[in-house]
């Protein structure tokens, strides 16, 4: 699974590296640096889309914020402009995507890039004393060299049809897939990460992905992926900066890396 991650994207410097439009407005400013990400915030995806009311256009890649946690756009309105409560859907099955009713519609045209610097994992741990409890260790997983990550994911568009002149609600989910390698170690699941080779295939709006992208990484893919065990800081949401990734020496001792 992947319920938390870090990212120090700035949305106009991820547009710039990709020669994409960005469509974050002011909102971006607020998904730009956060070190720990939760389910519910606003989070930054890249799509690839053609220029509204216009489908015979060449699409183009769009940096877009959107709500971290899919809302099936088929989700009724609890109230004016606000959908109903359901299962917090931040995190799809790959290889159940495109059977899943709440996913499947996504996973035909919908299809995003989620940005990130790595994410984290908690491995349960015995007590280092007889009487303690079990430990909950935070790992964190990010590429060694310290480039960015892009995981797939999938988005989609609600509307309260009562409502036809207020703004879409856009939201993302995060596909995971088994995990690979050393990584195991640490969970047995992770997020589906995606090489840029693949991009235009699983990003492409006009057709269905192909099925092999949704198939675990390979272990080479994930080869430059470290995991090192980081403060117990960020089991708590509220707390957010780069404190979190101080490495933790095991034993309780804290290190820096």
């Amino acid at each position: 699974m992947c319920g938390r991650y870090a990212t120090t994207t700035n949305p106009a410097r991820l547009a710039a590296d990709l020669d994409a439009v960005d469509e974050t407005g002011a909102s971006g400013a607020d998904t730009a640096v956060s070190y720990n990400v939760a389910p519910t915030t606003q989070v930054l995806t890249v799509v690839e889309r053609h220029a509204h009311g216009d489908p015979d256009d060449d699409p183009r890649l769009r940096v877009r914020t959107m709500r971290w946690g899919l809302i099936p756009a088929w989700t009724k309105a609890a109230e004016p402009g606000v959908p109903a409560k359901g299962k917090p859907l931040f995190n799809a099955r790959a290889d159940r995507a495109v059977t899943a009713p709440s996913f499947r519609d996504s996973a035909k045209r919908k299809r995003c890039l989620v940005p990130m610097d790595g994410w984290y994992e908690w491995l349960v741990e015995p007590s280092p004393t007889e009487q303690g409890k079990a430990v909950k260790q935070p790992f964190y997983m990010a590429n060694a060299d310290g480039s960015r990550l892009y995981m797939a994911g999938l988005w989609s568009v609600w509307r309260d049809r009562s409502q036809p002149e207020a703004a879409p609600l856009l939201s993302c989910t995060i596909l995971t897939t088994d995990a690979v390698g050393a990584l195991t170690d640490i969970h047995d699941r992770m997020p589906l990460p995606m090489p840029r080779e693949h991009w235009a295939a699983w990003l492409d709006p006009d057709h269905p992905a192909p099925a092999d992208l949704l198939e675990p990484p390979s272990a080479e893919l994930v080869a430059g992926i470290t995991a090192r065990p980081v403060s117990t800081l960020v089991n708590n949401v509220r707390n957010n900066g780069p404190e979190l990734l101080a490495t933790e020496a095991r034993g309780g001792q804290p290190g820096l890396f």
